[in-house]
């Protein structure tokens, strides 16, 4: 179990935090995801401060006003009251991007007619489990599109899910009355053999990308020859370097490790991102720092809202801009292409495991 938000368990049900903030088994990767971004030292430049900083990227064709998105959670009402809505409206306000999960309760096109309302906003996406038919993918991507989503999320690291054992054990359950209204059919049943039937393929993937007009983005990449296939064969638009925070096996490599690699196998040919373990603005410098266009953020959103609802993402939201752009000056850098090309960043060795 991650040590960092032991105060929440005075806020949040046992069950709930454990849901959260637990990972799959040992928790050894949750653990080691946090410790990774740690090991990395930035070596910073004197008396080269910029007069102004900008956090601003390129994305799709279009401008961003930073590197932040929301990663995607599920149930976030279970954390507060303000759930899905109260972290979009957070993000938007704070130039953040948000991805909604499929597995939100609030509908995607209550999410979008807010989100999009904010004219500094960054990026809104949503997050596709294919569940059910090629029809019912269909008929959700088309809903996805008209509601405004500006990519298509596909996560690929889980063709088998389940509730962390802490979480279990803390008595955990999905509550009976607790709605999913962005689902494209139903998650995959029955006995091990049965879900591995239904679990995405790459020829699903291929599918997937004939028919979705949207751009299309890979979640949960870990083997820097998946993401070269994934860019050799056009099969997507950017890569999400993610273990899933640990959450679905125990034991996997953490993503700091491998996404010097991963960044240097796609060779430019989409953007990169990162997520699982980032828990401070200083780990998303060192994100960057090691080739990611951008980051996700989990578990640290999901403590803010627990602690102080919409208004206490939106504090943390705009913390972490100030504290980047800080970092940013004291290395002598004025904008996040420059940081990422020159920026000095090392790994003592020993530092290592």
């Amino acid at each position: 179990m991650s040590t960092t938000y032991q105060n929440l368990k005075d806020i949040l049900s046992s069950g709930i935090y454990e849901y959260f903030f637990s990972g799959a088994d040992d928790s050894v990767t949750l653990r080691e995801n946090e410790l990774s971004w740690k090991r990395f030292q930035i070596v910073p430049r004197v008396m080269s401060s910029p007069r102004s900083v900008s956090l601003e990227i390129d994305f799709f064709e279009k401008k961003w006003p930073s590197p932040f998105l929301v990663a995607p959670m599920a149930y976030l009402g279970m954390v507060h009251e303000h759930g899905d809505l109260g972290v979009a409206l957070a993000s938007a306000a704070q130039q953040f991007g948000f991805i909604l999960s499929c597995h939100a309760t609030t509908p995607l096109e209550l999410i979008s007619s807010h989100f999009l309302r904010e004219e500094l906003r960054g990026p809104l996406w949503f997050q596709f489990y294919p569940y059910g038919s090629h029809a019912e993918w269909l008929s959700l991507i088309s809903r996805v599109q008209r509601a405004g989503y500006e990519a298509l999320v596909v996560t690929v690291d889980a063709p088998v899910k389940w509730t962390p054992k802490a979480a279990i054990d803390a008595g955990f359950s999905v509550p009976a009355n607790c709605l999913q209204p962005n689902l494209s059919g139903v998650p995959p049943r029955g006995s091990l053999t049965d879900v591995l039937k239904q679990a995405f393929s790459w020829n699903d993937l291929k599918w997937l990308r004939e028919k979705c007009s949207l751009p299309i983005v890979i979640k949960g990449v870990l083997n820097p020859e998946d993401a070269s296939r994934l860019c050799d064969e056009s099969l997507c638009d950017a890569i999400i370097v993610s273990n899933h925070g640990g959450r679905v096996i125990d034991r996997v490599i953490p993503t700091a490790y491998v996404l010097k690699e991963i960044v240097a196998s796609v060779a430019n040919r989409v953007k990169v991102l990162v997520d699982s373990g980032i828990r401070s603005a200083h780990d998303v410098a060192v994100a960057l720092a090691l080739g990611a266009d951008a980051v996700l953020i989990g578990r640290p959103v999901v403590a803010a809202l627990a602690e102080g609802g919409a208004q206490g993402v939106a504090h943390l939201f705009s913390r972490w801009r100030d504290e980047l752009s800080a970092i940013m000056a004291v290395c002598g850098f004025s904008t996040i292409s420059d940081f990422k090309l020159n920026i000095d960043i090392r790994w003592p060795k020993e530092h290592l495991i």
